[in-house]
């Protein structure tokens, strides 16, 4: 399997549209089977399309720079978790191209009002892929330390309510270098980390410096990852859309994986 989780920052980036069909030109090329994206942002004042996606969502018009590349297979999940930089309905998104048995949403805060910035919502599916049923879930948490919405506590909800064996991508707000705190946490609750695992891994740091979240942060740090408590084999793990491997489109870079069923 491919694996890709990225924080896309939708409709916050310079030269939008140009980086959203960078985006998809990986896409399609690498033909990833699950796509886990965080901050997938509409106008809440956008035209409905269908059901709550609006014209202007970020996954749909992801969705349609790729059925233009010839890649017209991928599904899009997608499910608000709160109102963001004001005017946007910020949300969660999974996109795939295999069988979806069942959809995931789910609040792992207490709060499950769009109007507190701090709210989270997870979005995931269970899928068949080469005959085996596997859970993915893209996860976009908050901050250790926080006091209205507890990092434990977000945790412990996130993988009580998952379908195992699961796969949890995403913006953990977590810096692998970090001891006793998120990262450490969400392992000691049987996950690993695919990058960490990883016969041959490719980048260290999917932030640089000062983004939206991490304001006093002046270091280099991995906050998005790949966690599963599957018996996989990872191949490799690489950090993209970087610069180095691929063009910058966001202020976080990406995950990907290749892994192989033991």
């Amino acid at each position: 399997m491919r694996l890709l989780t990225l924080n896309v920052h939708a409709w916050q980036e310079e030269k939008q549209l140009d980086k959203i069909l960078g985006l998809a030109e990986v896409i399609h090329e690498k033909r990833y089977d699950v796509i886990a994206l965080q901050e997938v942002n509409q106008h809440q004042d956008s035209p409905l399309v269908y059901k709550d996606i609006k014209q202007d969502n970020y996954g749909l018009v992801l969705l349609e720079k790729l059925k233009h590349l010839g890649s017209d297979d991928y599904e899009l999940h997608w499910d608000i978790s709160h109102i963001g930089y004001e005017v946007y309905e910020e949300g969660i998104a999974l996109l795939t191209r295999h069988p979806v048995d069942q959809v995931h949403k789910f609040y792992i805060t207490s709060s499950n009002r769009i109007e507190f910035w701090k709210s989270r919502k997870i979005v995931g599916a269970t899928l068949t892929i080469d005959g085996s049923s596997l859970s993915f879930y893209s996860c976009h948490l908050g901050w250790w330390g926080d006091a209205d919405e507890p990092y434990e506590r977000q945790i412990n909800q996130l993988v009580q309510t998952v379908s195992s064996p699961a796969f949890l991508m995403g913006d953990f707000n977590a810096a692998d270098s970090q001891r006793n705190e998120g990262y450490d946490y969400l392992k000691s609750k049987g996950f690993m980390d695919a990058h960490e695992t990883a016969h041959k891994t490719f980048g260290s740091c999917t932030i640089e410096g000062k983004i939206a979240g991490w304001d006093k942060n002046s270091s280099d740090l991995k906050i998005d990852h790949i966690f599963t408590n599957d018996q996989v084999d990872v191949s490799q793990s690489s950090v993209i859309f970087n610069g180095k491997y691929e063009p910058v489109v966001s202020d976080h870079y990406g995950l990907e994986i290749e892994c192989y069923k033991k």
